[in-house]
């Protein structure tokens, strides 16, 4: 029974989210500031996420982020009622896997819940580790070091970089990528691949400016060569 952590202030969209979630199977709880769902997040280790962006004494934009820091890789649904490009934006690029405009409807949201649960499952757990250069990346274990030094990638990140690993060299869109890696159908114009790529190359490139794995293809996108 996927567990999933609603932090919401606004008691009535937060039972509401909690009564059908427990309709649906799962198992569920909300808490009302960003504070106390960062700490619960950490503690109860829930399936999934629905984090509101406006929230109490932390927002949420926040608790993504230092999630994503303390290498936590829980899949998070960004809820609020922002609009603007810029907001989703910003919260893909903390690493949030979906961004949801409210109001929403239940029935399009359990289905946004199902879709990434689903992605996570599908992910192969195949115990895959690429050595290149002086990095050595761990996909299941979400660890990666430089020289036998620890280095923190998001979970983006390491999506990223096993796309374009297991791609065996073949260049890839932006498009393509954002739709592998955060599932979406309607791309949004945004430089979200290009910043976890130059993530990519300043933790694991010896010369970040040169790199020698993680390459250009002007006019394309990005693949990767050993």
């Amino acid at each position: 029974m996927p567990k999933i952590l609603v932090v919401e202030d606004e008691a009535a969209i937060a039972r509401v989210l909690v009564d059908n979630l427990l309709f649906e199977g799962y198992e569920a709880e909300a808490v009302a500031d960003g504070a106390e769902g960062l700490e619960r997040a950490l503690a109860w280790q829930p399936d999934l996420i629905l984090l509101d962006v406006v929230l109490p004494t932390m927002d949420g934009y926040e608790v993504c982020r230092r999630l994503r820091a303390q290498g936590a890789a829980t899949p998070i649904i960004m809820l609020t009622a922002r609009g603007e490009e810029v907001d989703k934006v910003l919260g893909l690029e903390l690493g949030a896997d979906d961004y949801v405009t409210k109001p929403v409807g239940v029935r399009e949201l359990m289905a946004r819940i199902k879709a990434v649960l689903r992605r996570g499952e599908l992910a192969p757990a195949t115990g895959a580790v690429l050595e290149f250069g002086q990095a050595r990346i761990d996909f299941d274990r979400y660890e990666a070091t430089v020289d036998g030094q620890t280095v923190h990638l998001s979970p983006k990140a390491f999506g990223v970089l096993r796309l374009l690993w297991e791609s065996k060299g073949r260049a890839l869109t932006r498009a393509q990528i954002l739709e592998q890696v955060w599932g979406y159908e309607v791309y949004p114009t945004t430089r979200t691949v290009d910043n976890h790529i130059a993530e990519l190359r300043n933790r694991l490139e010896a010369d970040p400016a040169q790199p020698r794995h993680i390459l250009t293809v002007h006019g394309v996108g990005y693949r990767f060569v050993e």
